[in-house]
């Protein structure tokens, strides 16, 4: 998964990101400590009061803060990071300072929208600094070099000639992508985890202050924080992720045991034994987190027709502008109102050949109002064509929230904006392809099984990983494991969840987590568990109000406005409501059911039942 909320949040742009959600969920009034009520004495106008100051200096905060990274992510040089850095350090700060004030109403009797707002103020941090100002100031500095660690990391080795030679991420993700020689993956694969281990001993003390900042504001650990974002108890949510898990397990293994016999052709015992876990080196992505660089090596052995989206463009004249056209006239298609003017004007649609930019796609809200935009550098293939219809479901989320109160605008849980984004794509099908006059024909069913093994291969293969991520720092953070066992909890889950080890013995100094960077980068990883859930059971139930009779993946609900009002009534409420109101707005439902995958994968898990007849399955 190359980006964090799959495009609002990427991975090259965390900064942005952490400080546009300080700004709208952190961040307050400047009380100052003299001028702070004591706690005792506190009332609920005081809170109501606390609560409205800081909404409005959160808007004016939040504006400045977005126009000044669009401006660095468009316009990249010394001058724009500099502002950038300025107001990602005024962000921190105040982040802190506001928490800690939202944290002493706690005790104090307020209503139920009041207490929301409250708790969204007061357990909106990540990574929650002490009140100390030399322990916040020491975790800031632990935090960039952890960050500046990753991103220049690299893995260097004498080359053919002696000369000493160096690869970043991307040359070693390219070659476990392409290469099929085994020595190759695992050089590369061990090459990049050379990078880790001068993190460990930053880390150790980031969790140490972070617990500590987490305690001032009335949590046991940095884990009980984070895992009280759901609206339920922490040690709840914690049961109901694995009650998910548990609900899409036996596709995984389906998937898995098939993987792993055809690795074994491709490799031999030695490489890719037939039973046991799979060596990680060969799945084709660094953290074999997604499998679909090896469709080649998995892939059903079908004739079928296959659907180029690519060449069906091309031919039919599509151009950048054309493509994003086509993703406005699917909402439209819905009952939405058309884009704004200013989305079109103030955009970032290809890239400028006079400047650097930032390419990942990523989509904007920079009023909180209708200043909704996407920055792109769009190729004109089917990647980028799905990927435009993902960004605009954030902004459309974006508008339809834009009436709430600023400490709602943002979706009913962390992954319900990542999830909106994906339910959409998972409806640009054949059928839809035909109906926007790109394919003449739809193909039959006979190409189905390819279809659905390159996406089991990234969706499904992705659920474990996405789980045990969070898994391991939840027992960090609570102390349950100390500093020497972080490695190896980190592959006791890696082999619990996915069925997955370490090609070689890992030496004792490794730190192999701190080569994924979202636990450098601090980046919580449920969310993506949860938005990989949460879109197939929006899908399901979209499908159902549009009147689908078709397969649910050959479902598309273009041009159903009934189905569009239904996501509408969910994206309007925001953040204002616990998430089961939201979830239940659109599916009836107030629980997440992962059962909706299995329908989706319905027709796969049969062939995979099927030619896994006769191995020995699990690990």
């Amino acid at each position: 998964m190359q980006r964090i909320y799959r495009n609002i949040f990427v991975a090259s742009i965390l900064a942005v990101s952490a400080l546009l959600a300080a700004c709208q969920q952190q961040t307050g009034p400047a009380v100052t400590e003299e001028a702070a009520p004591d706690s005792q004495t506190l009332t609920a106008d005081d809170a109501r009061q606390f609560v409205e100051d800081a909404q409005q200096q959160l808007e004016t905060l939040s504006i400045d803060a977005a126009r000044t990274f669009w401006i660095y992510q468009t316009y990249i040089n010394q001058d724009t990071q500099g502002l950038a850095a300025k107001v990602s350090e005024q962000g921190t700060a105040l982040s802190v300072k506001f928490a800690n004030e939202a944290a002493k109403f706690r005790d104090v009797e307020v209503d139920a929208d009041l207490r929301r707002k409250l708790d969204i103020l007061s357990r909106g941090l990540v990574l929650p600094a002490p009140v100390d100002a030399e322990k916040n100031a020491e975790l800031a500095d632990i935090t960039t070099r952890l960050d500046g660690m990753y991103g220049t990391g690299q893995y260097c080795k004498a080359g053919d000639n002696g000369e000493r030679q160096c690869q970043v991420l991307g040359d070693l993700e390219e070659t476990l992508k392409t290469s099929r020689n085994p020595d190759e993956l695992l050089d590369a694969w061990q090459g990049w985890r050379t990078i880790s281990p001068p993190m460990k001993d930053l880390y150790v003390r980031e969790v140490e202050l972070a617990n500590e900042g987490a305690r001032e504001l009335g949590f046991a650990d940095v884990s009980e924080l984070w895992r009280s974002n759901y609206d339920m108890e922490p040690d709840a949510f914690s049961a109901e992720m694995d009650r998910l898990w548990g609900q899409v397990e036996p596709l995984y293994e389906a998937l898995h045991c098939h993987v792993r016999s055809e690795l074994n052709e491709q490799y031999g015992d030695d490489v890719a034994p037939l039973q046991g876990p799979i060596p990680a080196h060969l799945l084709g992505n660094m953290w074999a987190q997604q499998w679909g660089n090896i469709y080649d090596l998995v892939a059903p052995d079908i004739e079928a027709e296959d659907v180029d989206v690519e060449a069906l463009l091309i031919a039919n004249g599509y151009d950048e502008i054309k493509m994003v056209e086509a993703g406005e006239a699917f909402f439209s298609s819905l009952g939405f109102a058309p884009l704004p003017d200013t989305f079109w004007e103030r955009s970032q649609f290809t890239k400028p050949q006079d400047r650097e930019v930032v390419c990942h796609a990523s989509a904007w809200d920079i009023d909180n109002k209708d200043d909704i935009r996407i920055k792109m550098c769009i190729k004109i293939n089917e990647d980028d064509f799905r990927t435009i219809h993902h960004e605009l479901g954030h902004n459309y989320y974006q508008r339809a929230y834009k009436e709430q109160p600023f400490l709602y605008l943002g979706s009913a849980n962390d992954g319900f904006h990542e999830a909106v984004g994906d339910t959409i794509a998972l409806s640009i099908t054949p059928e839809y392809l035909q109906q926007i006059g790109l394919l003449d024909e739809v193909p039959d069913a006979s190409g189905d099984i390819g279809l659905l093994m390159r996406q089991a291969l990234d969706k499904v293969a992705f659920l474990p990983f996405g789980l045990l991520v969070d898994q391991w720092r939840w027992r960090v953070f609570s102390g349950e494991v100390g500093p020497e066992g972080y490695n190896e909890l980190w592959w006791q889950l890696r082999e619990q969840y996915q069925g997955i080890s370490s090609p070689v013995s890992r030496p004792d100094d490794a730190f192999d987590p701190g080569a994924k960077y979202h636990v450098p980068g601090n980046t919580p990883y449920a969310r993506y568990f949860l938005a990989h859930i949460l879109q197939f059971q929006f899908h399901r139930s979209l499908c159902e109000i549009a009147g689908n009779q078709a397969p649910i993946h050959r479902c598309s609900i273009y041009g159903s406005e009934e189905a569009g009002s239904r996501l509408n009534a969910m994206l309007e409420m925001g953040l204002s409501r616990p998430w089961p109101d939201a979830l239940e707005a659109v599916t009836g439902s107030r629980d997440m059911d992962a059962t909706a995958i299995l329908d989706y994968f319905a027709p796969l898990k049969s062939w995979l039942d099927e030619q896994n007849q006769g191995r020995q399955c699990g690990w």
